[in-house]
This record gives C-alpha cells, sequence and structure tokens, in this order.
C-alpha cells in the first residue's frame, strides 16, 4: 500500500492522463501507427524521446512520492502529461498501467559481474573495465535462468491498483520486450577494444562465446514459453530499435489469447558495437545468430546506432523484418534505394542539434526536409533518440516536432489531421 500522501499525488496525475487519453486525438493516431507498421501509411510518424534529457524536463525535485514504486509511476504519468501537452508527438496517450512479470536481461544472469569506469563529471561517459582478460575466463559464464518475483510484483500491482485502478487500466503482463544485445554483453564483459582484436587473435573463441549466449536466451524464450510468461506487444509498447508497437499484423494466425507465442510479438536486436566492422564479419560473428534468434518473432526490427547502409542486404535475410534503423550517420538516400517499401525506415535524425547553444529552427527544418526528399520513395519514420541535454531548454522538442511536421508536409503534402 502506498501512504496517503503518495496516493493523492498520483491520483491527481492519473485523473490528468485520463482526461487526455480521452481526446479523439489518441484514436486517429493509433490507427495512423498501425497503418504505418503494416505498411499501409502514407507519412513518417513522429517519435520523440526525452531520454536523458528527462533529467532536466522534470528533474527529480519535482517527484513528490517518497514510496520507490509510486515515486516511479509518478514519473512515469508526469512523463505522459508532458509529451502530450508540450512535445506534441505522434504518440496517443494510453489510460494504462502495465506491470510486467518477466523481461530479458541483458549483461544480468550470465554468471558475471560486469564492471565499469564512471567518469567524475555528472552525466558523463563511462569506459569498460573488462572482467573476462583470458579465454579461459569466460568459463565462469553460466545460462541464465528466468526469474519471476510474483509475491513481489503482485504487491505493488496491488498498490496501484488501490491508488490508480478506478482512472487507469492497471494490467498485470507476461514479457512484452523481446531484444537481444549480444555483443553488447560480450564488451561488457571483455571490452570494446579486446573484442576488436578477439577477432581477429581468437575468432573460435568469440564464435564460441555468442553461441552460448544464443543458447542462452533461447533457453530464455522456452522458460518463457513454458511459464506462459510472454504477452502481446502490439499497442503501446516502444519497440527498440524506435517506434510503438501498434500493428495490424500482430497477434499472428491461431492466436490464443491464454497462450500468446512468440510468433504473436515482435522482435529485435542489435549489434551496434560493430559499427566499424565489415559487413562480412557482422555477418559471420553475429548477425547470422540474432537471426537465429529472431526467427522466433512473428515481427522484427534491426540496428541502432551503427550505419547500416553497407550491410542491408545480410540484414534483409532476418525473418519477418519490418523495422531497420537508420542512423544518424547512415546514408539516407542509399537505405531508402534497399528498403523501398517493403520495411520501415526508422530513421533517427542529428539529436546533437537539440544540444548546440542555440536551437537553430531554420537549420533544423532545412536538415529534416533534405532527409525526408531522399527517403521519400520509401518508408520513414522520425525516432529522435539520445537527446541526453536540452540545454535545460524543453520547449526544443515542440519546436523539433513542428519542424518535422512543416518538413513532412514539404515532402508530401498537407496531412488531413492539423496537428500543431
Amino acid at each position: 500500500m502506498f501512504s496517503k500522501e503518495d496516493v493523492l499525488v498520483l491520483r491527481a496525475l492519473a485523473a490528468q492522463v485520463r482526461d487526455l487519453a480521452e481526446e479523439p486525438r489518441n484514436q486517429i493516431l493509433r490507427v495512423m501507427w498501425r497503418d504505418h507498421t503494416s505498411l499501409r501509411g502514407h507519412r513518417p510518424m513522429i517519435f520523440v524521446s526525452p531520454e536523458g534529457s528527462w533529467r532536466e524536463v522534470l528533474p527529480d525535485s519535482v517527484l513528490r512520492c517518497a514510496d520507490p514504486g509510486a515515486r516511479a509511476l509518478e514519473n512515469d504519468l508526469r512523463q505522459r502529461i508532458f509529451r502530450a501537452r508540450f512535445i506534441r508527438d505522434d504518440v496517443p496517450v494510453e489510460r494504462s498501467v502495465l506491470i510486467p512479470r518477466a523481461s530479458v536481461p541483458i549483461s544480468e544472469g550470465w554468471g558475471i559481474t560486469p564492471q565499469r569506469i564512471d567518469s567524475k563529471a555528472p552525466g558523463g561517459a563511462w569506459g569498460y573495465k573488462p572482467v573476462i582478460e583470458s579465454p579461459s575466463d569466460w568459463k565462469k559464464l553460466r545460462m541464465p535462468q528466468l526469474q519471476v518475483d510474483e509475491e513481489g510484483i503482485r504487491a505493488h500491482a496491488d498498490a496501484v491498483q488501490d491508488a490508480v485502478g478506478d482512472l487507469l487500466d492497471v494490467r498485470v503482463t507476461g514479457c512484452t520486450h523481446f531484444s537481444f544485445h549480444m555483443m553488447h554483453i560480450y564488451c561488457d564483459f571483455r571490452g570494446l577494444t579486446n573484442m576488436m582484436m578477439d577477432l581477429y587473435d581468437e575468432p573460435g573463441m568469440v564464435h564460441d562465446v555468442i553461441a552460448f549466449f544464443t543458447r542462452g536466451f533461447q533457453g530464455l524464450i522456452d522458460q518463457m514459453r513454458g511459464q506462459n510468461l510472454i504477452d502481446l506487444n502490439n499497442g503501446p509498447h516502444y519497440h527498440y530499435t524506435g517506434g510503438l508497437g501498434y500493428t495490424h499484423d500482430l497477434p499472428g494466425e491461431g492466436y490464443d489469447p491464454d497462450h500468446v507465442r512468440t510468433l504473436d510479438v515482435w522482435g529485435a536486436a542489435e549489434a551496434q558495437e560493430f559499427a566499424q566492422v565489415s559487413p562480412d564479419m557482422h555477418e559471420e560473428f553475429i548477425l547470422s545468430y540474432e537471426r537465429e534468434l529472431l526467427s522466433n518473432f512473428g515481427l522484427n526490427g534491426y540496428g541502432c546506432c551503427d550505419d547500416l547502409t553497407r550491410k542491408l542486404d545480410n540484414v534483409k535475410k532476418i525473418k519477418n523484418l519490418r523495422r531497420v534503423a537508420v542512423s544518424p550517420w547512415a546514408d539516407v538516400e542509399q537505405c531508402a534505394n534497399q528498403l523501398g517499401k517493403d520495411y520501415l525506415m526508422t530513421w533517427k535524425p542529428q539529436p546533437a542539434y537539440l544540444a548546440e547553444a542555440t536551437f537553430r529552427d531554420d537549420f533544423v527544418l532545412q536538415y529534416l526536409t533534405e532527409e525526408l526528399r531522399k527517403g521519400a520513395h520509401a518508408r520513414m519514420e522520425i525516432i529522435l533518440r539520445d537527446t541526453h541535454t536540452c540545454r535545460n531548454d524543453p520547449g526544443r522538442f515542440a519546436r523539433f516536432v513542428k519542424a518535422a511536421r512543416t518538413a513532412i508536409e514539404t515532402v508530401h503534402g498537407p496531412s488531413e489531421h492539423l496537428w500543431i
């Protein structure tokens, strides 16, 4: 149970979210997202994530709840309200509060604890501190086991239900986020520089380790199947590496709501640590293993911040591929030529423009318009991520969205929906 003081804070915010969710705009956006991800849309969708900038937009000093669980929910509700009222991108406001019973871990549960060298600067970068110093150290690896804290989850869900259940739709779910980051794990344990050297000096070792990770993740998937812990993610769920899960194409044929399959959900993978690795080595050392895992899922996304322009031939071999990341360093026109109308181009515009001393509206508008023109013959979505600072000027996100809408109208013509 949350304290009376925490409940009062949560209820006031939940009432605002409920009212925002009832606006007709949200139903239009849901339909637009479903058409978009099902390759029926006609113009890019816009998704803006303040990410690191949330600490400037909604600093901890704004939060009033004391209980950690209440505080996390308060933060989530405040973010929804801020997005709906001030950012005004294409993310619908939903009145649901989803509490997952399980999740796919990244570097946890493998028998080794990664270490990092932290920066002394607030919000600064960190460096790898390898814990695998020789090939024999990999013997410390263990297959991960699914961990479900049923009692803790139920207690938290009951507290949320008691606090806001009459205002919002509170639901305990299974796992709804399936993304795999095997090269991320390798580097967490071994370090980025060592990984690069291993590709040449110890290629067999790299294959053995990535094969182990592949079996480990497949084991987690099988455990979720066995415990009926897979849940749909074809709604407001964030789909790595960008965009939302709304789609007409999931769940799959033969869907049973009492036994959700991986065939009914989105999956994703990436290997951004391979940004400077050749297409052939990318295929050999990681993509071939990622394809094996992703073959489980009904729809898939691939990529992150790395430039995939020269790697798309192999990427397109992923079963049920739907989303492909086009990073700020990728060639938008070449990617559009290769992906065409058969995939979604998850284009990530340069986030650094929000971090400059002055936000240059005309420059950002020109940049967005030029890049959208390069990809106009494909299916693009604008996914602004990695925004680690907005220079304490949250209004920049709304200005970015305004520029993006103007650019879309310039390239694709007027919209029947006037969002500005």
